[in-house]
């Protein structure tokens, strides 16, 4: 149970520090200027835990194993990152902007599943569709 619990709790906790740290990024600072600091601890730390946790290591080894998801990975982080930045300088709340990305994230990521994974759509997700629909109009209602 342990083995299917930590990586949720590492994500939940590592999406806290994450959105703590971009909302306080400075203003003056262009984000993509950020971003380079960030990405350069990034590949220090993912070296570091390479080396820590794995039993050989051999990175020339490894990157043979590449394909196009990690370089295309790379470009959409830069994207993901540099919009938070970006929308907490345009003034979306911590809370708020949140819940309305992973919204429609889900709504998003649920016909992403259907058609490219043949995961199931339910009428039970459909359902929930709906409800994170609704829940963001009251979310956003003034």
């Amino acid at each position: 149970m342990f083995s299917y619990i930590w990586p949720i709790a590492l994500v939940i906790f590592s999406n806290i520090v994450y959105q703590i740290c971009a909302k306080s990024v400075p203003k003056e600072i262009n984000p993509l200027a950020s971003l380079t600091i960030t990405y350069l601890m990034a590949a220090l730390m993912s070296g570091i835990l390479y080396a820590v946790l794995s039993d050989e290591v051999n990175f020339f080894r490894e990157y043979g194993k590449l394909n196009w998801a990690p370089v295309v990975l790379g470009v959409v982080i830069v994207g993901l990152e540099a919009g938070w930045i970006y929308a907490y300088k345009a003034g979306w709340q911590v809370s708020t902007g949140f819940i309305v990305q992973s919204a429609v994230l889900a709504v998003a990521l649920l016909f992403v599943g259907y058609w490219m994974y043949s995961e199931a759509l339910s009428w039970n997700k459909i359902i929930g569709v709906s409800i994170c629909i609704v829940g963001l109009i009251v979310i956003n209602m003034k």
